[in-house]
């Protein structure tokens, strides 16, 4: 949920009686923004074959972070064809330890997303690791407007010396892809997602992932990959 929460609140301090400075803050989210996270959290977690996993710390503020855990179990009866584990919160980042290899879409609070991204991309190895996606939706829940960048931000220590793990990027533009409604783009992306990942798995790794490639090496290995990929999959015609 990248609107609301944490990051929209509105701030201010203010000196008590006795002098000791205090600091306030006003949060909040809307229904509106609630429904639409958990409904496309199911209509994705369909379309991955994944579970909805996860939630708010609904116990502990059941009005404010109830909204979001209300909806939730309003689009699981919706979709009942779509596995549903609620857990809290700080059961979640526990479990996800836990649950190597399972596919999971996990609905989350603005800051709860974020400290949730940050942590299962170093779980795998590299905040470079994969691409981030931000959704604007329309009024049915479907995304209207897509943006695909790389989560990590800027890294200035690394700037021209060639070493910079360049996983992301490539990955938001095999995302991207996915989302233009044309057969050709879908391809596409489906050849760069495996290439990145067969270059990994293969050996081909920059420094931060325990290799040695620098950032020209890695991305070549992945458009000669893309490439063998496009030429092997066009003899296939529709059947790719």
């Amino acid at each position: 949920m990248a609107v609301d929460d944490a990051y929209g609140a509105k701030e201010w301090r203010e000196t008590a009686d006795n002098g000791d400075e205090i600091a306030f803050r006003t949060e909040k989210i809307s229904r509106s923004v609630c429904r639409g996270v958990a409904k496309y959290a199911f209509q994705h977690a369909r379309r991955l074959h994944a579970k909805v996993f996860g939630g708010p710390k609904f116990t502990v503020s059941p009005v404010y972070e109830g909204m979001l855990k209300e909806e939730m179990d309003a689009a699981a009866e919706e979709y009942p064809d779509v596995a549903y584990e609620p857990q809290l919160i700080d059961a979640t980042y526990a479990l996800l330890l836990v649950k190597a290899g399972e596919p999971l879409v996990i609905p989350a609070l603005n800051r709860d997303g974020d400290c949730l991204s940050d942590l299962v991309l170093q779980m795998f190895g590299s905040i470079a690791g994969s691409e981030s996606m931000l959704l604007a939706l329309d009024d049915d829940f479907r995304p209207q407007v897509v943006m695909a960048e790389a989560p990590h931000g800027t890294a200035p220590s690394l700037f021209g010396k060639n070493i910079a793990n360049p996983m992301a990027m490539i990955l938001a533009g095999a995302a991207l892809l996915g989302y233009i409604d044309d057969k050709d783009a879908h391809i596409a992306s489906r050849a760069i997602y495996e290439s990145t990942l067969e270059a990994i798995i293969e050996g081909c790794r920059t420094s931060d992932l325990g290799g040695s490639a620098s950032t020209t090496e890695f991305t070549d290995e992945v458009i000669r990959r893309v490439g063998t990929k496009r030429e092997v999959w066009s003899t296939f015609g529709d059947n790719v």
